[in-house]
């Protein structure tokens, strides 16, 4: 699925302009770290809760984790 791949990406590339490791990312959004690997590389849809600590661990809306980058 696209969106996945897109929210995967995204996570991703906030984490790391961020400077967060894949555990500092976790921590802060009370998740586990194979679930955020997981997550980037689109193995797991995450549920809206998930969605909501990801982007508060990041400092950025929801909205943003989902949108697709025009270039």
């Amino acid at each position: 699925m696209e969106l996945r791949k897109t929210f995967g990406r995204n996570v991703r590339r906030l984490r790391r302009s961020r400077g967060f490791s894949q555990e500092e990312l976790a921590h802060r959004a009370r998740i586990d770290r194979t679930y955020v690997s997981h997550i980037e590389r689109s193995i797991h849809a995450a549920s809206i809760d998930v969605i909501e600590q990801l982007a508060e661990a990041l400092g950025v809306e929801p909205a943003e984790l989902l949108a697709t980058r025009h270039a």
